[in-house]
């Protein structure tokens, strides 16, 4: 592994090297992709395994989201203590413990499935999410380091887009490998013959993958980070800076409204005043959420180089609360891509709420980064809230959440995210 390399506060000005040129971390960087594709590949077949596991076990809309509460609930749980390891073990520590922990969750696929038991399906997603944990408090702040610190938000946004590129691909193949295999019917009978290796054989090919990737990053030498010594309180903690907790609520509420959309989709876009789409068509168009997000994430790389992040956060937040307002206002197409390109919207909202987050946190990034994945269990509480709101009344009712969300947003844009101590 390599001598350690020092790095400042994010975003501050990082420590200039007098002994020769500056670090290539390019080589760093394009391996880190793979991890970031993996992430959002996981997550977003929880969209597509919704609606199989609605199905199979013929679920409410409420208990069809436990899924994302026992996903995304994980980060509530584990994002702490995933912060605290990655200080002991490092970032490559952490995320190779990632890797392996969330291959463990996938190969637990195989006997939830054969079991039949929506119990232990849960228990499995809940250990591969803690996997993902992992990797996302051990790579997100990485990337954040890995270069100069006035870049920060468009590089992790950037890496950011390989993530989408996996939740464009996720939904493609989870609805040609899965959802095909759903009944037209809605019956006991057609719900015990849907065939359960249909989710068995995509969850095994993402363990072994995750398990050759945690091989191939065991030889890897990355840069090792360590944050330059400061005068600093040492009795000061990350959670005495006011913008880190606001945007603990702001991760909160993208991920949030975030995953309430994307989760219901294929149900909204079934619905016989929207589209009345099959399960498997609508499955397809999921992937145009996503990768609306993948194509505003390669662009917005370069416009956060351009623009001032706050601001630009706040316009796209406009963006997602107009888009919104316009599908649950329309029926037909406009209802539908109107929904979809939130997605586009969604694109820079976690990487820049991320980024201004952490800035001039210097030996507190890992601890914020753990704190700021808590924010993450949005993904396990605004859907669950979703869900009783559409089955209390309808979808179009639910989206009310999402622009709760999407305001807040717009508010730490503009003020929320300026730095404060607490």
């Amino acid at each position: 592994m390599a001598a350690p390399i020092t790095a400042s506060p994010i975003p501050g000005p990082q420590t200039a090297s007098t002994d020769g040129p500056s670090p290539n971390y390019t080589p760093a960087l394009a391996s880190l992709t793979v991890l970031f594709f993996m992430m959002g590949f996981i997550t977003c077949l929880n969209d597509i395994l919704i609606p199989y596991l609605k199905a199979i076990f013929r679920l409410s809309y409420t208990q069809a989201n436990f899924i994302n509460l026992c996903f995304f609930g994980a980060y509530f749980v584990m994002g702490i203590p995933a912060g605290k390891l990655v200080q002991r073990i490092g970032y490559k520590g952490g995320m190779l413990t990632g890797f392996l922990v969330a291959a463990l969750g996938a190969f637990l696929f195989y006997p939830a499935a054969d079991s039949r038991s929506y119990p232990l399906f849960l228990g499995a997603l809940f250990v591969l999410a803690t996997g993902v944990v992992l990797l996302q408090v051990a790579g997100n702040p990485y990337v954040s380091i890995l270069g100069p610190a006035r870049s920060a938000p468009a590089r992790l946004t950037l890496t950011q887009a390989f993530n989408s590129l996996g939740t464009t691909v996720a939904p493609l193949l989870g609805s040609a490998l899965i959802l095909k295999n759903l009944p037209t019917l809605d019956s006991a009978a057609a719900s015990a013959a849907i065939d359960v290796r249909a989710v068995q054989l995509p969850y095994l090919g993402i363990g072994a993958v995750l398990v050759v990737i945690s091989g191939l990053l065991a030889v890897l030498k990355l840069p090792v980070i360590a944050h330059a010594p400061t005068a600093e309180d040492p009795g000061r903690r990350a959670y005495h800076y006011r913008h880190l907790v606001y945007g603990v609520l702001g991760i909160f509420a993208y991920v949030g409204g975030e995953v309430a959309i994307g989760s219901h989709i294929v149900s909204y876009l079934g619905q016989a005043d929207i589209m009345g789409l099959a399960p498997k068509v609508a499955g397809d168009k999921v992937a145009y959420y996503w990768g609306g997000a993948m194509v505003g994430r390669f662009l917005g790389a370069y416009l956060l180089n351009k623009f001032n992040p706050g601001r630009l956060l706040a316009f796209n937040a406009i963006g997602a609360v107009v888009l919104v307002l316009i599908s649950i206002s329309t029926t037909g197409e406009v209802a539908m891509w109107s929904l979809l390109a939130v997605g586009l919207m969604n694109s820079i909202m976690f990487a820049t709420i991320f980024t201004l987050a952490v800035a001039g946190l210097g030996r507190h990034t890992e601890e914020a980064s753990g704190l700021l994945n808590v924010g993450i269990v949005g993904g396990a509480l605004v859907p669950m809230l979703f869900g009783l709101v559409a089955d209390a009344s309808s979808l179009r009712w639910a989206f009310v959440l999402p622009l709760l969300c999407y305001a807040y947003i717009l508010w730490y844009g503009l003020r929320g995210h300026r730095p404060q101590q607490a």
